[in-house]
C-alpha cells in the first residue's frame, strides 16, 4: 500500500483500541483489493465523540467503526440508522455519504455469518441464548431478523434485565421470531430449553481468559447429541463449555469468525466490494 495525496481513510473509536485487530484486517484488504484507503485507530471515549465524528466528517472519512463505550451514543449522533442498530441501540458500523451518517450493527451479522461458516443452518430453528449484554443483544436482533423461529434468552437479574425485557418485547413485535427471556437460576426452564433448542449461544464473557475454568453450563447432563454449541468467546480458543459440550458429542465452534464476519460486513458497507475473508482467515485467524 502507497499513501499518496488520493488516500481515503476509515477507522475505530472507541477506548481502549490499540489492542484492535481491525487495522490489520483491514488494511490488509485494502491491500489486496488495491483499494487506496488506510484503516487507523482513535482513542476517543464517549464525552469526546460527538467533537471527533464532527472531526472525521468535515475531513470526510468513508466511515468508521465504534467500540465501547461509544456504540450507544453513536446511535443518538447518527442521522440514519439500519433496523439492527435502531432495535439494539447501538452502532458499531457507520457510513459517511456526503455528510449523513447512516449507523449499522454488525455484530449480529457477524454472529449468524459464523454459524454459516461453521457448517451450520440455524434459520428456522430454536436457539437458547446465555446473556444479556451487548454481544448477546447483537446475537439475539440478527437471529430473529433473520428468522430463526424462537430464542430463549436466559440472564441473571443484573444491569442489563430491564434492557432484556424491552428488547425481547421490541423483538417478538417487529419479527417473525418468537422471543422469550428467563432468569437464568430457572434450571427447569432451561433444560426445557435446551432440550428442545438447536443451538446453544453463550454471549456472557463467563470462561473467558483468565477465567479458564469457569462454564456457564456446568451441568453437562443438560448437553445432547445433535445440539451446536457455540461461545462469543475467541480467547480460549476452546472454552470449558466447549471442551465439556464436544465430550458429550455436541458440534462446537467458538467467536473468532464472528469477529471477523462483523468486520467483513462494514469493509461491504464502506465499499461495497467482499472482504477477502479467506485470505484475511490465513494471514490473522490461524
Amino acid at each position: 500500500m502507497q499513501i499518496n495525496g488520493h488516500t481515503g481513510f476509515t477507522g475505530l473509536l472507541g477506548s481502549p483500541v490499540a489492542h484492535s485487530i481491525s487495522p490489520m484486517m483491514h488494511n490488509e484488504a485494502f491491500r489486496l483489493l488495491n483499494l487506496n484507503y488506510v484503516y487507523l485507530c482513535f482513542d476517543v471515549g464517549a464525552e469526546d465523540l460527538k467533537t471527533a465524528v464532527e472531526g472525521l466528517k468535515t475531513l470526510g472519512v468513508l466511515g468508521f467503526n465504534c467500540t465501547m463505550p461509544d456504540k450507544n451514543r453513536m446511535c443518538e449522533l447518527a442521522d440514519k440508522l439500519s433496523p439492527a442498530a435502531e432495535i439494539m441501540g447501538s452502532v458499531n458500523t457507520v457510513l459517511n455519504e456526503n455528510g449523513v451518517l447512516t449507523g449499522y450493527n454488525t455484530d449480529g451479522i457477524g454472529y449468524m455469518r459464523s454459524v454459516k461458516d461453521a457448517g451450520y443452518d440455524i434459520i428456522g430453528k430454536n436457539m437458547t441464548l446465555l446473556g444479556a449484554g451487548g454481544c448477546a443483544t447483537a446475537i439475539a436482533t440478527q437471529a430473529a431478523l433473520d428468522g430463526v423461529s424462537e430464542i430463549r434468552i436466559f440472564s441473571r437479574k443484573s444491569r442489563f434485565w430491564d434492557r432484556a425485557c424491552h428488547l425481547t418485547d421490541t423483538l417478538n413485535k417487529k419479527t417473525n421470531s418468537k422471543v422469550s427471556l428467563y432468569e437464568f437460576q430457572d434450571e427447569s426452564a432451561l433444560k426445557q430449553s435446551l432440550d428442545t433448542s438447536d443451538i446453544l449461544t453463550n454471549a456472557t464473557s463467563v470462561g473467558m481468559a483468565p477465567d479458564i475454568g469457569q462454564t456457564p453450563i456446568p451441568d453437562t447432563s443438560l448437553f445432547h447429541e445433535g445440539l451446536i454449541v457455540s461461545d462469543a468467546i475467541y480467547n480460549p480458543r476452546e472454552t470449558l463449555l466447549l471442551k465439556q459440550a464436544k465430550e458429550c458429542g455436541c458440534k462446537i465452534f467458538n467467536g473468532m469468525y464472528m469477529l471477523l464476519y462483523q468486520g467483513a460486513e462494514a469493509f461491504r458497507i464502506w465499499t461495497g466490494q467482499e472482504m477477502p475473508v479467506e485470505a484475511i482467515k490465513e494471514k490473522y485467524f490461524q
